[in-house]
């Protein structure tokens, strides 16, 4: 288990601020599952809290059950940064992160996410004004890359300054701007950040975790608190209670049936109809259906047949029916290479041991 300031956490898993997709529906699927130990908001910007504009009040949405949970703001001006985090802190925020990672140009253009990497005495300037404003009542934290360029490194001498400016925990994930999302995660460049770190404050090792034994891998590789899961969670739900598992009893319990897939599949959607409209529930569902059924048997025309639906209760009978055997992409049927595609992303049910 982990603490990171005075917030105590059951597991040392975290799901990540994935911009797009962490909403609440998404956030408390996840948890349903269990092994979370703290779920964060999309990338929220401080001047759209603090003006309440729809699409951010959205994005900050949260209830009793969605506890904890860590609110992400973006940005590159220190007063509105800290005014945004004082706004997170009276709506719910269990935890508050600085975002100095996101590599998107919309975001990095104004001197927000991985761009602070650029700019360090801005960096720390917005840690020290975040952590005045709400740091006697939540921790603040940051999540971070490890440069901007492949060739010079930043967070494993930035992270310590950022720990003096009073950050409570760093996450890093092991990637550069410049890789973006290509190539693999460096665990010796998360090893780097640890090191540096020295103990003071958890080190979150983000990146590449699409399975329990690389949750393991990245813990033993690196010497990292925790592990932040971010796309591999989009397709697995139930990645933090495997993870979780793994590391406390040394097996992973057997996948979920292909039926209760379907019912997060249909609980998902249910609680964006609950807590959206139908009009964007059903935007959401056409588009995460695709990650949904990477852990799914090879199934092209239960795609499909979510992307054309007219309405919830047509995408409520095309779950149902995938789920009593039909809708099965067969050998010879459709585009066999996206069948394969889905087949070889598919997790079939197994035990694993922890090495």
């Amino acid at each position: 288990m982990l603490r990171i300031g005075n917030v105590q956490l059951a597991s040392n898993l975290f799901l990540a601020p994935i911009a797009g997709y962490c909403d609440l529906a998404f956030r408390l699927v996840c948890r349903s599952q269990g092994g979370l130990g703290l779920a964060c908001t999309d990338l929220l910007s401080p001047q759209g809290l603090l003006r309440g504009t729809a699409t951010s009040l959205d994005l900050a949405q949260t209830n009793d059950v969605d506890r904890p949970v860590g609110m992400q703001l973006y940005g590159g001006d220190p007063e509105t940064m800290a005014q945004g985090a004082a706004w997170a802190a009276e709506h719910g925020a269990t935890i508050i992160d600085v975002n100095m990672g996101c590599p998107v140009d919309k975001v990095t253009k104004k001197d927000g996410g991985s761009k602070l990497l650029c700019i360090p005495e801005t960096a720390e300037a917005i840690v020290r004004a975040v952590v005045k404003e709400v740091g006697d009542r939540v921790p603040v934290t940051c999540k971070m890359r490890l440069g901007w360029h492949d060739c010079q490194p930043v967070a494993e001498w930035l992270a310590p300054r950022l720990v003096d400016a009073g950050v409570s925990a760093v996450t890093i994930h092991g990637r550069t701007t410049e890789q973006k999302f290509s190539g693999e995660v460096s665990l010796d460049g998360i090893a780097r950040v640890v090191e540096a770190v020295g103990g003071r404050v958890p080190v979150i090792g983000n990146g590449d975790v699409r399975e329990p034994q690389d949750a393991a891998e990245m813990i033993r590789g690196t010497g990292c608190d925790g592990v932040m899961i971010g796309r591999g969670a989009l397709s697995t739900p139930w990645l933090f209670r495997d993870a979780w598992a793994l590391q406390t009893s040394g097996v992973v319990p057997p996948a979920p049936s292909v039926e209760d897939r379907i019912l997060l599949v249909r609980r998902y959607f249910d609680l964006m109809l609950e807590f959206r409209d139908e009009r964007y529930a059903m935007y959401q569902i056409r588009r995460r259906i695709t990650w949904f059924a990477k852990r799914l048997p090879p199934c092209k025309p239960l795609k499909e047949a979510i992307r054309t639906a007219a309405g919830p209760g047509e995408v409520w009978s095309v779950l149902e029916a995938f789920a009593s055997g039909e809708l099965r992409s067969r050998p010879g049927y459709g585009d066999d290479a996206e069948n394969q595609a889905d087949a070889a992303d598919t997790n079939p049910s197994r035990t694993l041991s922890a090495a």
